[in-house]
């Protein structure tokens, strides 16, 4: 973007090429704002090529100047990303200005995403705890180049790879370093001349460092449209009504002495950065000692590291700035946050509506505590006018909607209102769905909610279509919960691309997965260890993105090896679907059982039956979670035991080493105390830790 902090005004501007070789960008008033600064004796010529490169060359194809040197929040396939170059993102979706996130190659070879608002500033991509090898990055280079290819292949030179969804030669692509700070992956979808994020940096977007400015918290809302919802915390109001990112200001004097002060709790709570110190095997009392003596401090976090949770040790890091706010249940640990001692007891009273719940009984939006102001009379006679006439609009709209609903039996105004809510799928025809499918006659699955039969269409999209036997759920009710599916985004869940609801027909349109159910490769000799490791690895964190972003309309059942789709990499998907028993709810059939489905597929067992011999020679029945830790304790240290229990289709061809920590965190998860068993986040990261060899 030329000139980018000051556009010009788009009336009276031109951009012209000049006789001497020249691009210049002229304002209205003929200012010159912006120019190539390229000179050539020989002709010019612009051209914009089929890539998106808009090139300057003379005659003899040499480059004079071209636009894919200077990109502004914007990658396209082909053009090369190097050193010398960096995305900024636009300052809102309104004011393309400079915004407050960098992509570039820092000093040590990685590419990373940047905060900064000249005053703040914060690394968050990758995560800044890690080590660049745990993050999968390696700086062991000095090229600093990376390209996304034409087939949706992103490469950098720190290791850094991705993929689109859609990988492969047709769809029109573009990355962006959007305005939440995102790296957003997008597909043209050429029916519908809508771009389609087919990749992102981050599925939170709470993990953007200043999504929601200082003295406030971010909860990933996933239903959202920006899957946010940023708050101010206790005590603080928010500072610029219109933009989020200014965050909030104390409602209080901040000149107050010690004896005026205390502290409020804020669990599952926790603001990344900005310590004044690292104090460990610290005591409640102590943490909060040690605030009250630094002025500066705002608060602190108390918190158990890794490495102390079996000790009960716990550390101290007292805050000097409030940034960086996150709210998710997977933070076990809490924040503490120094307010007025006088208004401590409201504090605690708005804390106790802001607390997480996942009880599957709905949400509340959270409200803050705002001071009235004085009544104005003129002022409450217009409001009292205008709510009397937005009451007699309101019941006019109803009253259409009420007589068109009835008049075109739900076909009509109902579908159009949920068609917005349901906004990204395709609605298919039933007609359609028949000629794809061959009148569904190709059936490649079965189950409680339905049919699955294989379909393809006039573009030569392959597509699994699932019929549902509730043909008597009401199109609202199932436009309602096709909808919420919707709301679900993750590479290790099935992505859903259509529906269809005629009459009584109800259909939901899957992506196809090429290899079928792992329970279909399970026995057989086609997964190999590291395919089984990886799928292991992709199950869990499907499992942790649900699991801990505390969705309360999801409900998880029935974890199986059926119901884990594998795609033409090997790489597993988990099915969802509408539920058919829950009329507001969407089901995915998963649940927190993880652990039997990893050591199925290391043992090649069932997990509900293991044929076994006991002392006497008697052949009987064991679970598989017994079995496998009775051969453990059996070995008493011996490597051998992991042989015994190794699926034989796998011919010794593995690493016993990683069989073995493979197996523990899968027992690890079936502990009998429910507090013992980590989360699925801790699974994942400990499944990744072993990849990486650490």
């Amino acid at each position: 973007m030329a000139n980018r902090e000051e556009p010009v005004n788009g009336r009276l501007s031109k951009l012209s090429l000049l006789k001497t070789g020249n691009l210049v960008l002229i304002d209205a008033g003929r200012l010159m704002l912006w120019a190539t600064d390229t000179a050539s004796i020989s002709s010019v010529q612009l051209l914009l090529y089929n890539t998106g490169n808009l090139v300057l060359r003379t005659s003899e194809d040499e480059i004079l100047w071209q636009s894919f040197d200077s990109p502004t929040d914007t990658l396209l396939p082909q053009q090369l990303f190097t050193r010398d170059t960096k995305l900024v993102s636009s300052r809102s979706l309104s004011n393309y200005s400079s915004g407050f996130y960098k992509l570039f190659f820092d000093d040590d070879n990685l590419l990373r995403l940047l905060y900064d608002d000249r005053k703040i500033s914060s690394l968050y991509w990758p995560d800044p705890w890690l080590r660049t090898w745990d993050a999968g990055r390696s700086a062991y280079n000095n090229s600093r180049i990376a390209v996304l290819d034409s087939l949706g292949y992103f490469h950098s030179s720190d290791d850094l790879q991705f993929k689109s969804a859609d990988l492969g030669i047709g769809p029109k692509r573009r990355l962006t370093l959007d305005v939440d700070g995102n790296v957003r992956l997008y597909s043209l979808n050429e029916m519908k001349r809508t771009w389609v994020v087919s990749w992102q940096a981050f599925s939170n977007p709470c993990m953007i460092h200043g999504i929601c400015g200082p003295n406030s918290l971010c909860t990933y809302v996933p239903h959202k449209k920006s899957g946010r919802m940023c708050n101010c915390i206790p005590g603080h109001k928010m500072k610029n009504d219109t933009d989020w990112s200014y965050g909030c200001e104390p409602d209080f004097n901040l000149s107050l002495n010690d004896d005026e002060v205390g502290f409020i709790q804020l669990p599952h709570v926790e603001f990344y950065g900005y310590d004044i110190k690292y104090f460990p095997n610290y005591t409640l009392e102590m943490c909060k000692k040690k605030c009250l003596q630094v002025l500066s401090c705002k608060g602190f976090q108390f918190k158990q590291y890794k490495f102390e949770e079996y000790t009960g040790y716990y550390s101290c890091y007292p805050k000097t700035l409030l940034f960086n706010g996150h709210r998710s249940l997977g933070f076990k640990d809490v924040m503490y946050i120094k307010l007025p001692k006088a208004n401590l007891s409201s504090y605690e009273k708005h804390v106790q509506e802001f607390r997480l719940e996942c009880s599957g009984q709905g949400s509340t939006q959270l409200d803050r505590t705002y001071k009235k102001n004085k009544e104005n009379g003129s002022l409450k006679v217009l409001l009292l006018f205008a709510y009397g006439l937005g009451g007699f609009e309101l019941i006019c709209i109803l009253s259409v909607w009420l007589y068109l609903s009835i008049t075109e039996q739900g076909s009509g105004a109902t579908t159009q209102s949920y068609l917005q809510v349901a906004a990204g799928f395709k609605r298919f025809t039933y007609a359609e769905l028949k000629k794809a499918s061959c009148n569904f006659s190709v059936e490649i699955g079965r189950g409680g909610g339905g049919v699955v039969c294989k379909g393809i269409f006039s573009n030569k999209h392959v597509a699994a279509i699932k019929r549902l036997n509730n043909a008597n759920q009401g199109e609202a009710e199932f436009l309602a919960e096709v909808s919420t599916i919707g709301c679900l985004n993750h590479m290790n869940l099935i992505e859903t691309w259509g529906y269809c609801a005629e009459g009584k027909h109800r259909l939901l349109v899957y992506e196809y997965m090429e290899h079928g159910s792992l329970a279909e490769n399970l026995y057989s000799n086609k997964l190999d260890w590291e395919k089984r490791f990886n799928i292991a690895v992709g199950t869990a964190k499907g499992l942790a993105y649900l699991h801990e972003e505390c969705l309360e309309w999801v409900l998880h059942c029935d974890v199986k090896p059926q119901n884990i789709l594998l795609d033409s990499d090997y790489q597993p998907k988990w099915r969802i679907s509408v539920s058919l028993n829950y009329s507001t709810e969407v089901q995915l059939r998963i649940q927190a059982s993880q652990e039997l489905e990893e050591l199925e597929m290391v043992t090649g067992r069932s997990p509900t039956g293991v044929c076994a011999i006991d002392d006497t020679g008697k052949k009987e029945d064991k679970m598989l979670v017994s079995w496998v830790r009775e051969k453990m304790d059996e070995s008493a240290g011996n490597t051998s035991w992991i042989e015994e229990i190794v699926d034989p289709l796998m011919d010794y061809e593995y690493d016993i080493g990683w069989m073995e920590l493979l197996v523990s965190v899968a027992l690890l998860c079936t502990a009998e105390n429910r507090d013992a068993r980590p989360t699925m986040s801790k699974v994942v990261e400990m499944l990744l830790r072993l990849e990486s060899g650490d």
